[in-house]
């Protein structure tokens, strides 16, 4: 009878082991589920922190991530590793739920498109009128105006009365590559928009009108990085010099001013046209879903989505951050241009790809 109990626990010792084997990358030893999603880069910060961890953690969540680009995360990234995909745009989330037949998604914050700047480029460009002080401080940056500046070739030292920059390079943004890039592609459909008369590009004939025009805008940059930290981390730490503006997310320049990265003389700009990102989770399975509805619904996970310089469903949430690191935002998003559909921005970004060679 001892014997066949040994066999009996040998055996049910198997069977644990086995499950632990099958099991131990979904539950842990504390009980958590495991979550795997793969994001846009510039929300990795925020899934790192330990606060939101810990609130995930609290239902239950232990959420790993993967940062891609948005283009990549809808085109070529294996999705089956994952419980969720969350982009940074809604074009490139309806890609993937039109390719998996998914008709649920959640968009928990957003973030408006935007140039960061310097005191001194804000004064030469608002002689060049394309940089207007606003309501409140805020400043916006004339889209039309600025592709007048780059159709011509314009360089900083042709700017009347520039004496802060005179330099012997194309005035253009700085941004991340349209090839693997959301921000890029945001650029791209803002500055689409404004060269197309202020209408959404539709059709082959406006496509071919806009796109000599939007690859200069790329490939007069020379190399240009995956993800918005790159530029980003440049403006922040070499300054004016490499990177006088910079096109990024709104959220990464409120955030950074929470760490205490935004120096005296750093200037957020609101390009107008701009255009609203939204952070769009699909989630792949039925753990995905769960970290979608949190993220949504959850007031602490929101308060925490603020801190890092989103916008939420509670948007006096993120005035009050703004508020507080003496940021000057825009409160009302009025001058917001919807980006083409999924398809054209595709034909363009692989229009402009074909470019580089």
């Amino acid at each position: 009878m001892k014997r066949g109990i040994s066999l009996f626990l040998a055996a049910g010792l198997g069977i644990a082991v086995a499950i632990v084997i099958v099991f131990g990358d979904r539950i842990g030893g504390s009980g958590l589920t495991t979550v795997r999603g793969v994001i846009g880069s510039e929300k990795q910060a925020f899934f790192a922190d330990p606060q939101v961890r810990k609130a995930l953690e609290r239902q239950g969540l232990k959420v790993d991530v993967d940062p891609a680009g948005s283009r990549q995360i809808a085109t070529s990234v294996d999705l089956g590793r994952y419980d969720f995909a969350f982009p940074s745009s809604s074009p490139a989330a309806d890609r993937i739920q039109k390719d998996r037949g998914i008709t649920t998604k959640y968009a928990p914050f957003s973030s408006p498109m935007a140039i960061a700047t310097f005191q001194p480029i804000v004064d030469v460009l608002a002689k060049a009128g394309v940089v207007a002080a606003g309501r409140g401080g805020v400043r916006t940056f004339d889209v039309r105006r600025y592709l007048d500046l780059v159709d011509k070739g314009t360089r900083w030292d042709q700017l009347a009365g520039n004496t802060a920059y005179p330099v012997r390079k194309n005035v253009l943004v700085s941004t991340t590559d349209p090839r693997s890039s959301n921000s890029a592609a945001m650029y791209l459909a803002i500055a689409a928009y404004a060269a197309n008369g202020g209408e959404v590009v539709q059709g082959a004939e406006a496509e071919a009108r806009v796109l000599p025009l939007l690859s200069r805008l790329f490939l007069d940059q020379g190399y240009t990085e995956n993800t918005t930290e790159g530029p980003f981390e440049d403006y922040l730490s070499i300054g004016m010099g490499k990177t006088p503006l910079v096109c990024v997310y709104e959220a990464q320049f409120v955030h950074r001013a929470v760490r205490g990265d935004i120096k005296p003389g750093m200037v957020l700009t609101y390009p107008s046209p701009t255009v609203l990102s939204k952070h769009t989770l699909v989630p792949l399975n039925a753990n995905g879903d769960k970290v979608g509805r949190l993220l949504t619904s959850d007031a602490g996970l929101q308060r925490l989505a603020a801190r890092y310089g989103f916008r939420t469903a509670q948007p006096d949430q993120f005035a009050q951050v703004a508020a507080e690191q003496q940021v000057p935002v825009a409160a009302d998003l009025i001058d917001v241009a919807d980006p083409p559909s999924y398809e054209t921005l595709e034909r363009l970004l692989r229009a402009v790809e074909k470019n580089y060679g």
